[in-house]
């Protein structure tokens, strides 16, 4: 077909050729027969021209009636079958049906029209039971169709019978007279117009949910940043490598620093310089460790120069692989706090001056009596010292009895020494240092140095101690004093007639529990607790101090001191302990 259309076209050609050189020939050998000078001057170009149409006009005309004489041959020659709509585009299925439409030229009377879906890798025939569709010769056609991805149209034969489903197209012959394949139609969300629509929705949409996400997001920085400048202390962030990022409100009004000032390394200009080596250190090595960091340091404040105590906590923020991402922080004014822990560090060192004051003048009472008990030991190793040169002075020397008379010597001249051991710990000022003591020996203590003050006013002193009591966490030379304050007190209540004193120790609910108990004279009537109170004294010499001091030593150990009257005569005064000391 293509090679008989170039030939006509070729030979329209060559005709349109001949013919405009024939035209030109006559035109330009005749001039003077069929126009004159004038009018071939004034007409002869148009009427060239008229002539060069008119060829056209013919050569169009007779391409017309070559084409026509083509369709009426391919309509006699080549029947064809041409498809005028498509079913959806679609991945098939029994209840999944839509219409298909065509036309057929050139069939011949008992062909009919075989339809086919294309479902994955098969070609199937949808209806099975009606495979075929019947036409008239060059006529439309109609039918419905599973969907798939694409359609095929036989035309065949009377005598053909389709397969039901196949992996190719036949080619033409075999009973198929002509084939023809349209692709589905797209639904409307594979068009370009949806999906042009679609991404232009979709990205509005995106566009305005990041909008509004944005917003939001600022909103809530917004209301935190609020937060945190509301808060009633000053607040921080650091990158993950420690560097200032941002302050709060506070901050900048106490340090007259921006957030621009402060960030970096910035803020360091605000604190104290004894205090900047530290503070940095700490807080670098809580940087590098992912630790908790907490410091005390001095801020300098902006409106007049101060320094002030400040509390400094930082928390590490952490990403869910645990690797820090950022630090927040505060600094709490504790300067209040500290000037209170002062003023209490001042409280108790009077508190301890008090005490060796009290120890010391208690020792100055007990003048006499201590060296009564130096004055034993020293004097019975002096008659051990005489014995034992007696011994050796026999002919032949008496060994064995002058060993004896040493050995004498040692044990007195020992005792001696722990009694002056003993009154040198009392008398000794030194800061409050707690171990691990046995508070049973430290009665058997206070019993040896009170032991000739007692004798002097004929007081009988015993013990009732529990056995296998727990060492516990004291001051050793703080409770040697509330136990001689007790006993003193007790000997003062019976000097004038004598008596019975008695130490008891026991547990009791997990704690330790000791009493001093006497048969003197007993507790002023009224309010028990006011002989607690500093300088309330019943005695004409006393300072009104041993008491307060001691109930203060027994609290400071986490203990309570207390006193109560006998049932008979006397006083009893308690005080507790815990099993361990901190």
């Amino acid at each position: 077909m293509n090679s008989i259309v170039h030939d006509i076209s070729r030979n329209l050609e060559e005709f349109h050729s001949v013919t405009v050189s024939r035209t030109r020939k006559q035109v330009t050998s005749e001039p003077n027969q069929e126009m004159c000078p004038a009018l071939r001057t004034r007409c002869g170009a148009p009427y060239t021209a008229a002539r060069q149409a008119w060829g056209w006009v013919i050569t169009v005309v007779a391409l017309s009636c070559v084409m026509l004489a083509c369709g009426a041959t391919r309509n006699q020659s080549a029947p064809a079958i041409e498809f005028t709509r498509a079913p959806l585009a679609g991945e098939g299925g029994p209840d999944r049906t839509d219409i298909i439409e065509g036309r057929v030229i050139g069939a011949r009377p008992g062909q009919r029209i075989v339809l086919f879906a294309h479902w994955g890798t098969w070609w199937v025939q949808p209806r099975v039971d009606q495979p075929f569709t019947i036409i008239k010769p060059d006529s439309t056609w109609r039918n419905s169709t599973h969907l798939g991805t694409q359609y095929a149209a036989l035309l065949v034969d009377a005598n053909y019978q389709p397969p039901a489903n196949m992996d190719s197209l036949p080619a033409t012959g075999l009973g198929v007279v002509a084939v023809a394949v349209v692709e589905g139609r797209p639904v409307f969300w594979q068009t370009w117009w949806f999906l042009f629509t679609a991404t232009l929705a979709s990205a509005a949409l995106a566009t305005a949910y990041s909008r509004s996400r944005m917003l939001r997001l600022a909103k809530e920085e917004e209301r935190f940043r609020e937060a945190i400048d509301t808060i009633p202390a000053m607040t921080f962030t650091t990158a993950s490598d420690g560097s200032r990022t941002f302050v709060n409100k506070r901050w900048a009004e106490y340090a007259g620093l921006s957030v621009e000032q402060s960030s970096g390394a910035g803020w360091q200009r605000a604190i104290h310089p004894d205090d900047l080596a530290s503070h940095s250190e700490n807080w670098f090595a809580s940087v590098a460790s992912g630790q908790l960091f907490e410091h005390e340091a001095r801020f300098r404040r902006a409106v007049d120069g101060e320094y002030r105590w400040f509390l400094v906590r930082g928390v590490p923020l952490l990403d869910h692989h645990g690797k820090i991402v950022k630090w927040y922080g505060t600094l709490t004014d504790i300067e209040d706090r500290k000037r209170s822990e002062e003023q209490r560090e001042r409280l108790r060192q009077l508190e301890a001056d008090l005490a060796h004051i009290n120890r010391v003048s208690t020792m100055g009472e007990m003048a006499a009596s201590l060296a009564h008990e130096i004055k034993q030991p020293l004097a019975a190793a002096i008659t051990s010292a005489n014995s034992c040169i007696e011994w050796l002075a026999h002919e032949p020397p008496n060994l064995a009895r002058a060993r004896a008379a040493a050995a004498k010597i040692d044990k007195y001249g020992n005792r001696a020494a722990e009694i002056i051991d003993h009154i040198r710990s009392l008398y000794k000022k030194s800061p409050s240092q707690r171990e691990l003591v046995d508070v049973n020996e430290i009665v058997h203590e206070i019993f040896t140095l009170l032991q000739g003050e007692a004798v002097r006013h004929c007081i009988e002193m015993r013990t009732e101690l529990a056995t296998a009591l727990p060492k516990i966490k004291v001051d050793r030379v703080q409770l040697q004093q509330v136990f001689m304050n007790l006993m003193l007190n007790s000997i003062e209540a019976m000097r004038d007639e004598g008596g019975e004193l008695t130490v008891k120790s026991q547990r009791q609910d997990g704690q330790l529990l000791f009493s001093v108990s006497d048969t003197g004279l007993g507790l002023p009537a009224g309010n028990v607790d006011q002989v607690f109170s500093a300088f309330f004294t019943t005695k004409p010499q006393g300072s009104g101090m041993g008491l307060a001091i001691s109930r203060s030593i027994v609290e400071s150990h986490g203990g309570r001191l207390w006193a109560t009257t006998n049932d008979g005569l006397g006083a009893t005064f308690q005080f507790t302990l815990p099993s361990e000391v901190q």
